[in-house]
């Protein structure tokens, strides 16, 4: 028991002394004054110039749809995305700095309702869209770190939505644009 203990101690130590590793949070704040969509994120830095993360999106909207009739339109869309940051072209020395490629997953669940007006039994229906789906797709973006605590980060993503129902209704491939800003620890 005393080695085992002593040899989980040694690991915590050993793992300790690598634990200088870098994290990062994050807001997209140009989706927040915009859309109204509050998109958090967390980054955890596996070597100098890569990391990966994840988001957790409160209101998420399908790309910028534009809604003519907000009134008769409503999101009520979650998602949860993670993804692997490749930074390239960046200042020497700094972490996590330069150009970013970001491939990621996303999950979005919720539904889109839309209020509808009936012909035929003169009353207004409303019409679901099921938005569960995965979504697969590719960002890029370039990143400022200033000193060694917060960033900027403006990025523009393309991806592939693989929900039937949901490709009936809106676009396949979804267009998003931000800047996020950060804060490392």
């Amino acid at each position: 028991m005393k080695k085992l203990f002593l040899g989980l101690m040694f690991l915590a130590c050993t793992f300790g002394a690598k634990a200088q590793a870098l994290n990062e949070v994050k807001i997209n704040v140009l989706n927040t004054l915009v859309l109204a969509s509050v998109e958090l994120g967390y980054e955890h830095f596996i070597d100098h110039n890569q990391s990966i993360g994840a988001n957790f999106n409160i209101n998420d909207r399908f790309s910028y749809h534009a809604e003519k009739n907000s009134k008769n339109q409503k999101f009520k869309t979650n998602s949860l995305m993670v993804n692997y940051n490749y930074y390239f072209g960046g200042k020497t020395g700094a972490n996590g700095s330069g150009y970013v490629v970001t491939p990621f997953l996303k999950y979005r669940f919720g539904n889109f309702e839309e209020d509808k007006w009936n012909e035929i039994d003169a009353v207004d229906q409303t019409v679901k869209v099921d938005m569960d789906s995965f979504i697969f797709g590719v960002g890029v973006g370039y990143k400022w770190a200033l000193g060694d605590s917060f960033t900027i980060n403006p990025f523009a993503n393309i991806a592939r939505n693989f929900s039937s129902e949901v490709n009936d209704r809106f676009s396949a491939i979804e267009f998003n644009a931000g800047i996020n800003i950060g804060y490392r620890f």
